[in-house]
């Protein structure tokens, strides 16, 4: 958790917010990936591509 405060300490002072839709994008892909190698999940995920 305290990566996730630090890194919007970050955003806030250097005024960086076009690393948020960047940021949610790889957890997002992350997620995904996770999903769709481990879980019965796969074929559903897969069909969206």
């Amino acid at each position: 958790m305290e990566f996730l405060r630090e890194f919007w300490h970050f955003l806030k002072e250097r005024k960086k917010w076009w690393l948020v839709p960047l940021m949610i994008l790889i957890i997002l892909l992350t997620v995904f990936i996770i999903l769709g190698s481990a879980t019965a999940l796969a074929p559903f995920i897969y069909s969206l591509f």
